[in-house]
């Protein structure tokens, strides 16, 4: 009789569908003694058999118990994330992105987010018929992330219209175009969860960003 495969028969045919690793450690244990019990004292178990499928129960119980602590693991850390995301509803964050909107000759904040220094880093305005408007042009720039601020006007300097206006970023890297995320400040308006099970941003302009996705806090 092979205690482990009495075990695994055991647990399919109960009616709860999964077994725990003890109640599978107490079945095993069970069926050893029984087992034990009633063997042939002229050909007893073979010890080293009954040493392996201990060895494999042990196994089990391992894993399953891994797998409960990771699960209650992933449960703490969405849980901190969620809480951390809600304190900054209300707030006004810096996030990847390209349209904006001008209200009442206002714009807002702008940025710029660089892998590496550049030697000339620009932001390019355009208004909702594809034309630039603006172009700012920042210089040179360590890397990181660089808040920049458009006074609404085109480069004429004259105020533009309100409406919809786009914004992307270009930067020279080593004498080569380099990569730059531009970046649109918005209000944070609530949490959400992602597909990935994290917490995500719902900002004011109908886009969404994860924690890790914030560029700064206004």
């Amino acid at each position: 009789m092979n205690p482990t495969a009495a075990a695994s028969g055991k647990s399919s045919a109960s009616g709860t569908g999964s077994t725990s690793g003890t109640d599978l450690q107490n079945t095993f244990l069970q069926l050893l003694v029984t087992q034990l019990q009633n063997q042939d004292p002229t050909n007893p178990m073979d010890s080293s058999q009954m040493t392996s499928q201990l060895a494999q129960i042990n196994t089990v119980t391992g894993i399953q118990q891994l797998n409960t602590s990771l699960s209650s693991l992933s449960t703490q850390l969405s849980a901190g994330q969620n809480a951390q995301a809600a304190l900054l509803i209300g707030s006004t964050v810096l996030a990847p992105g390209s349209s904006m909107t001008v209200t009442g000759g206002a714009a807002p904040q702008l940025g710029v987010t660089l892998p590496s220094a550049a030697s000339d880093v620009k932001l390019t305005i355009t208004n909702s018929a594809g034309q630039v408007v603006n172009t700012l042009d920042l210089g040179a720039q360590s890397a990181g992330t660089i808040p920049v601020t458009w006074n609404g006007t085109d480069t004429a300097g004259n105020a533009v219209a309100d409406g919809a206006y786009t914004v992307s970023a270009s930067a020279t890297i080593n004498g080569q175009a380099g990569t730059a995320t531009a970046l649109v400040a918005s209000k944070v308006q609530g949490v959400i969860q992602q597909s990935d099970g994290g917490a995500g941003l719902s900002l004011a302009n109908g886009k969404t960003v994860s924690l890790s996705g914030v560029a700064g806090i206004l």
